[in-house]
C-alpha cells in the first residue's frame, strides 16, 4: 500500500486549493455571484446597512440632539462600503477572531473608520460624536435580515435574471427558426401526432418564460424592530419616536419591502417563495435538457464538434453531449438546495433559533448550481444543427400516424350524413395498429371509403411530414 503520509498536503498550499467545484472547476461560470453571495458579499451589506442606519437616525433627528451629518460625513462613511477590498475582509476577519460574533466585529470595524475620521475630516467632524449610534437599538438579525435581502436581490437582478432571461430567449430565438421543420413526436415513446421542432422548443422556452417574469416580480421583505419585533429598545431610549415609521422608511429606503410583524428574525417567507420559483425554472430547464438529450440520440440533433474536443477516451467518433449531462447535475443540485432552503427557513423555535444563520451560507451554492447550468445549456444548444433528412425520414417511416386525422375526418364525415363512415376508429386500429404502412397503404384506404372527392383528395395528400396541425401558428401567436 503506497504510503500516503508522504504525500503534498493540499490543504497547506498557497493559494489556497477549492473544496467544491463551484470555487475551482467551474469558478469562470458562477465568478459573477460571490460579488453578492460570499462571505465578503455578507459583510459588505452588513456594512452598508450599518452605515445606513446611522445616517438616518442623524438625518431624521430621531435620537434628541445627535448631531446633523455633513454631505462629506456622509459621503466618508459610504466609502467605507465601497472602499471595502481584501484589505478590509482581511482586518473584519481578524476582528471577528477576538469578538467570536460577525455582526459585533462589522460594528468595530466601523467604528475604527470613524475613530480616524478626523484626520480625514477635519478635527471639527461630528462623527465621532455618534459613533454610539452604529449599530443602535439593533439585533443582530435586524443587520442579517436587510443584508440577506439586499444580497438575494442583487444576486438574482444582476446576475440569475439575466442569464435565465437570456437563455429562454435563446430558445424562443430556435423555435421561430425552426417552426416550420416537422418532427415526429413521441408520447409514451411511441410514434405519435407529428409537431415541429420550434413549437415543441416553444412550450419550453413559454414555460421557463413563465417562471422568469414570476421570479422578476419578488418581493424581498426586511425588519428593523428589535430583539423579538417589539421595538422594545427602541421605545426605552427614545420614546418619542414613531419608530414603526422610521423602521419601515429606513427599510423602503433601502429598496426593499417593510415587514410589520416578525419575531427576532424576518420570518424569510419571501425566501421560500423566491426559492421555490427559481426551483421550478431548474426543473423545467432539466425537462429541456433531458428532451434535447433524447432528441440528440435520436439524430434530430447533429452536434457541432468542438475543434480539438475530445467526446470519449477510446471512441474516436463520439460528440457527446456533455452540456446537457452537466446541466442535469447541476440542477438536481440545486433543486435539492432550494428545496431544504425553502422548508428550513420558514420555521424558527419560537422567537429565535440559528439554524437560518447556518442554512442561509449555502444560498451562493444553491444559486451557483442554477448558473452553472443555465451556462452549460446555454453553450449546449449554440453546437446544434437540426438534421432534416433525419427528421423526414423518421416521419416517412410511421405512416401510421395519419390514422388519427383520418378516423377524426371520418366522424365528421358521419355527422354531416355521410354513408360508409361507422366504426372510424376500430376501421384504422385495425389498419394501423402493430402494422407498418407506407403512403400506398394509407392511401388506398382513403380512396376507399367513399367521402366526398375533395375530402378524398386532401386526405390522400396528407403525409406525416405535413400534419402538423397548426404548430407553426402557435410559434408565432404566442412566443411573444
Amino acid at each position: 500500500m503506497a504510503n500516503t503520509d508522504a504525500r503534498v498536503s493540499f490543504a497547506e498550499l498557497t493559494p489556497s486549493i477549492a473544496l467544491g467545484a463551484l470555487d475551482g472547476r467551474y469558478r469562470g461560470a458562477v465568478a459573477p455571484l460571490v460579488d453578492h453571495l460570499s462571505e465578503a458579499a455578507l459583510n459588505r451589506e452588513r456594512i452598508h446597512v450599518e452605515v445606513e442606519w446611522l445616517i438616518a437616525l442623524t438625518d431624521g433627528q430621531v435620537v434628541p440632539g445627535a448631531a446633523q451629518l455633513t454631505d462629506a460625513e456622509k459621503a466618508y462613511l459610504r466609502a467605507i462600503v465601497t472602499d471595502f477590498d481584501g484589505a478590509g475582509i482581511a482586518e473584519l476577519a481578524e476582528i471577528e477572531r477576538e469578538t467570536v460574533h460577525d455582526v459585533k466585529a462589522v460594528e468595530y470595524y466601523i467604528k475604527r473608520r470613524i475613530a480616524v475620521a478626523p484626520e480625514k475630516l477635519g478635527a471639527d467632524t461630528n462623527l465621532p460624536a455618534v459613533s454610539e449610534l452604529v449599530h443602535f437599538c439593533c439585533t443582530s438579525e435586524d443587520i442579517n435580515n436587510l443584508s440577506y435581502a439586499l444580497m438575494v436581490k442583487g444576486a438574482v437582478e444582476n446576475v440569475w435574471l439575466p442569464a435565465a432571461s437570456a437563455l429562454v430567449e435563446q430558445v424562443a430565438g430556435m423555435a421561430r427558426e425552426h417552426k416550420s421543420v416537422p418532427m415526429l413526436s413521441r408520447t409514451h415513446g411511441q410514434p405519435a401526432t407529428p409537431s415541429t421542432i420550434g413549437k415543441e422548443l416553444a412550450v419550453l422556452a413559454h414555460r421557463l418564460g413563465r417562471q422568469v417574469r414570476r421570479v422578476s416580480g419578488a418581493e424581498y421583505l426586511g425588519k428593523l424592530n428589535g430583539a423579538t419585533g417589539t421595538f422594545g429598545a427602541h421605545v426605552a431610549a427614545v420614546p418619542s419616536a414613531n419608530w414603526p415609521a422610521v423602521s419601515r422608511e429606513f427599510v423602503e429606503h433601502l429598496g426593499l419591502t417593510w415587514n410589520p410583524l416578525t419575531t427576532q428574525i424576518e420570518s424569510h417567507d419571501w425566501q421560500a417563495e423566491v426559492y421555490a420559483d427559481v426551483a421550478r425554472f431548474n426543473r423545467i430547464l432539466h425537462n429541456l435538457a433531458t428532451d434535447v438529450w433524447t432528441y440528440i440520440s435520436l439524430g434530430f440533433f447533429k452536434q457541432i464538434p468542438v475543434p480539438g474536443a475530445t467526446g470519449s477516451s477510446t471512441m474516436p467518433h463520439k460528440v457527446n453531449p456533455i452540456r446537457f449531462e452537466n446541466a442535469e447535475a447541476n440542477l438536481e443540485i440545486s433543486c435539492a438546495l432550494f428545496d431544504v432552503l425553502g422548508s428550513t427557513l420558514v420555521t424558527s423555535r419560537m422567537q429565535r433559533d440559528l439554524t437560518d444563520s447556518s442554512s442561509q451560507r449555502n444560498i451562493g451554492s444553491a444559486f451557483g448550481h442554477s448558473l452553472l447550468a443555465i451556462d452549460n445549456v446555454a453553450k449546449g444548444l449554440t453546437r446544434l444543427a437540426v438534421d432534416e433528412n433525419v427528421l423526414l425520414a423518421d416521419l416517412d417511416s410511421n405512416w401510421e400516424v395519419l390514422g388519427e386525422p383520418i378516423q377524426s375526418a371520418m366522424r365528421a364525415a358521419g355527422v354531416a350524413g355521410v354513408p360508409g363512415m361507422e366504426n372510424p376508429y376500430e376501421r384504422l386500429k385495425d389498419l394501423t395498429r402493430g402494422h407498418r404502412i407506407g403512403s400506398a397503404e394509407m392511401i388506398e384506404f382513403v380512396h376507399g371509403l367513399g367521402l366526398p372527392a375533395a375530402e378524398t383528395e386532401r386526405l390522400a395528400a396528407l403525409t406525416p411530414a405535413t400534419y402538423v396541425g397548426l404548430a407553426e401558428q402557435l410559434v408565432d401567436e404566442h412566443l411573444a
